[in-house]
């Protein structure tokens, strides 16, 4: 996810305000994120979600119009 750092900026906000301690989660984002655990990857696809959420509906035709 280097690649986008915005999706990862939001991954990060959802992460540390859903896990905001280690009675949450095991370790902070970064080591979250080397590791691959089941809290980050529920932070991105919360990330990818939201994204879509927040895409206004001309730009969703034209992202799906690219991909069909």
């Amino acid at each position: 996810m280097e690649h986008d750092l915005q999706l990862r900026a939001a991954a990060r906000a959802i992460y540390n305000a859903c896990y905001p301690t280690e009675e949450w989660a095991p370790c902070g984002f970064d080591e979250a994120e080397r590791f691959g655990t089941v809290h980050y990857r529920q932070a991105v696809g919360a990330a990818q979600e939201a994204r879509w959420a927040l895409t206004s509906m001309e730009e969703r035709q034209l992202l799906l119009s690219v991909v069909i």
